[in-house]
């Protein structure tokens, strides 16, 4: 017995222990432990901040943030659970059968399987949908069952934003790419370019928090009281303008789809303010096509001739030569100049050239001959004045990452000498296509240099909150008269010089100089045979009001290679309609002189337009491809068709089409149209690249 009274007592003591110990964790260890619990069942969740828009200068979506929806189903809600799956069993039929028909990707039979075996296992976070766009999910609501709530149905939605670029192509790799990808370490970073990487804190805002609690189940309920609410970030309006970038990368393509080249770039300036108004940047792809794959207007290059102006303004500058001082070039094409052979591309009309012919003419042996005579006794002064010429730093743009110039050294013995000399007409240094842009746009706007900006404003909730004012770099980078020099040479480049069959017939007066490199950059060597050829300058040459630069990088050995055969076209194309658009002039009748027919516009299914061209016999260029909708309009007196761009849900481009295309086009998208007057299409209520809601009503006035 003494043994079953000895277990007792030690059942008794055990019990007593764990009694004791139960109180003293109660008693004084509880808030601790309690507090544990709290952590492991509690947690802050992030409240995503809404991703501010980026806008034009005239208030259209560059880019913004849409809302998508994430769909999935607690099939061990209550709701659905209660008396024995009642509510499931009544509805399932009726749930199919809208899923199937809504989105067409599944049979009713298979959709009511999936569910149905998806509700025997009681999964709590079942994926149905994902990704859906806001109209998506509006219809997705009045399906049966969910239309019964979340508790009845076991519905749960997840709201998450998708970065969207309206008007696609357009100016994308300016403005930017927005989006996150899972780094090595598991985390989520974002992955920003151009604008979007710039201004990123500002178009980020603050995200928020909230605490939840995790019940059964891992349903998450908030607590009340300690919610944090997000602050949406800011919205930017750009100096771009749309027309103009429009107008921009349409004529860059064209020249880049026929030369055939690994990238071009081309950049509009507007000339007293410095505002970036268009840039295009087109990168090759493996498949044949073009797309906005860098910023190839921010890459640093041997930029060749176009440099031959910083050559003339530091001559100019110093005293070292005036305008009309002669210069002996040769009739061989090449001369010694110091301790080089200097060659130039194309022979001198005459051996002898004023320092003006020089320029207009492009010859490297007469500029190295200038420079020589102003700097071969200290070489490293040409440094001085492409510093003055801001050369030699970061453009102060507003975007991040922007490389710095790079150039040889001239202050060792030696080199000096010859690196002077092929600095002079564009060798051994690397300038942007910025950077060019920026010095001529000094010329331009009488030696005042600007600083080239994207950003006008800030907004915030619809208010002003910041405003970007022109800023000037440098009040005068010359005196007037080495400026009215240089503006003269310019303006002779396009008359009788390198760039004169280029812009023959162009009915306004235009200031500008040809340049063409021979590449050796990276694996790029001379041998193979690779150009860039430039055309860099402003519009009206009385009275600038845009500058603007056009760089393509060539196939290795082509034909055509030169700035004034691949480059001064494509700016050709852009000054003539920016004129026709966009200058104001006192003489209209300049222009109005010269009979053209870029007057018309039409737009309209594309095959349809194909026909008209057709039976009329008019020979045409068709950049359309396989797009059902496209507009015509001229260009050097030869019709172009070209896409427009129709998406699902977003606002077209109907202008220029007659009412039936434009009103089989927006009633198929579930808009209301509403129309007044006869004709094609002259004006649209809601601006192309908006999003649309079904139901909306669009206002079309027809001319």
């Amino acid at each position: 017995m003494w043994r079953v009274y000895i277990s007792f007592l030690g059942i008794t003591v055990l019990s007593l222990v764990v009694l004791g110990r139960a109180f003293y964790i109660q008693r004084f260890q509880g808030s601790h432990w309690r507090s544990m619990s709290d952590s492991l069942h509690r947690r802050f969740v992030p409240l995503t901040a809404e991703r501010g828009t980026i806008y034009s200068e005239d208030g259209q979506m560059l880019s913004t943030s849409i809302p998508t929806f994430d769909i999935y189903m607690d099939f061990n809600a209550d709701g659905l659970r209660e008396k024995k799956g009642k509510r499931f069993y009544e509805h399932i039929d009726s749930f199919a059968l809208a899923l199937s028909h809504y989105f067409g990707d599944k049979k009713a039979s298979q959709y009511k399987k999936e569910l149905t075996l998806a509700f025997h296992k009681g999964d709590r976070y079942y994926p149905l949908k994902k990704k859906l766009s806001f109209e998506d999910y509006k219809a997705f609501r009045e399906f049966p069952l969910v239309r019964l709530g979340r508790n009845k149905s076991g519905v749960i939605t997840e709201v998450n934003s998708k970065r969207l670029l309206p008007f696609g192509l357009l100016a994308n790799r300016t403005i930017g790419l927005s989006r996150e990808h899972i780094a090595s370490n598991g985390k989520a970073k974002k992955q920003n370019v151009g604008l979007e990487r710039s201004y990123d804190s500002l178009l980020s805002g603050r995200d928020g928090q909230r605490l939840v609690r995790y019940i059964a189940g891992q349903t998450a309920i908030p607590v009340e009281g300690t919610q944090t609410d997000p602050v949406n970030g800011k919205d930017i309006y750009t100096t771009i303008d749309v027309n103009i970038q429009d107008i921009t990368e349409t004529a860059l393509l064209r020249m880049m789809q026929q030369c055939e080249g690994p990238y071009g770039t081309a950049i509009v300036m507007e000339s007293s303010t410095g505002k970036i108004k268009a840039i295009a940047n087109l990168g090759r792809q493996k498949d044949g096509s073009y797309q906005e794959d860098d910023n190839y207007a921010l890459r640093a290059t041997e930029p060749g001739s176009t440099i031959k102006l910083a050559t003339l303004l530091s001559v100019l500058e110093k005293g070292a030569s005036n305008i009309d001082d002669r210069v002996e070039v040769g009739s061989a094409g090449r001369a010694q100049v110091g301790s080089k052979i200097v060659t130039d591309a194309e022979r001198s009309p005459w051996p002898v050239l004023t320092v003006k012919e020089c320029f207009a003419h492009s010859s490297n042996v007469g500029m190295s001959k200038l420079a020589y005579k102003a700097f071969a006794k200290r070489p490293a002064e040409l440094k001085e004045y492409l510093h003055r010429f801001h050369l030699d730093v970061r453009s102060p743009v507003d975007l991040s990452d922007v490389p710095k110039p790079s150039m040889a050294p001239l202050d060792q013995k030696g080199s000096a000498e010859g690196n002077m000399l092929w600095m002079s007409f564009g060798y051994g240094l690397q300038v942007s296509p910025l950077h060019t842009l920026t010095l001529y746009n000094a010329v331009a706007n009488n030696g005042m240099m600007m600083k080239p900006y994207l950003v006008n404003s800030l907004h915030e909730n619809g208010i002003l909150i910041r405003e970007f004012k022109p800023v000037v770099i440098e009040e005068s980078i010359c005196r007037p008269e080495v400026i009215k020099a240089a503006r003269s040479a310019m303006e002779a480049t396009v008359i009788e010089g390198t760039a004169t069959r280029a812009f023959k017939g162009v009915p306004f007066s235009l200031a500008g100089k040809t340049g063409t490199a021979h590449v050796s950059d990276g694996a790029i060597k001379y041998a193979h045979g690779v150009y860039q050829a430039t055309f860099v300058g402003y519009f009206p040459a009385d009275r600038p009001q845009f500058t603007c630069i056009v760089v393509i990088r060539t196939k290795p050995h082509a034909a055509s290679h030169y700035g004034g055969t691949l480059a001064a076209p494509v700016f050709r194309e852009i000054a003539t309609k920016l004129y026709a658009m966009y200058v104001e002039t006192t003489t209209p009748s300049q222009y109005a002189a010269v009979k053209d027919s870029a007057a018309y516009f039409y737009a309209g299914a594309s095959k349809d337009i194909r026909n008209v061209l057709a039976t009329l016999g008019i020979g045409y260029s068709d950049s359309a491809v396989q797009q059902e909708w496209s507009m015509v309009y001229a260009s050097n007196y030869q019709p172009v068709i070209k896409p427009v761009t129709v998406r699902k849900m977003i606002m077209p481009n109907v202008r220029g089409m007659g009412f039936k295309d434009a009103l089989y086009l927006l009633e198929n998208m579930g808009v209301k149209v509403s129309v007044r007057g006869k004709g094609k299409v002259a004006t649209q209520s809601v601006s192309p690249g908006t999003p649309l809601a079904k139901g909306i009503t669009v206002f079309l006035e027809l001319s």
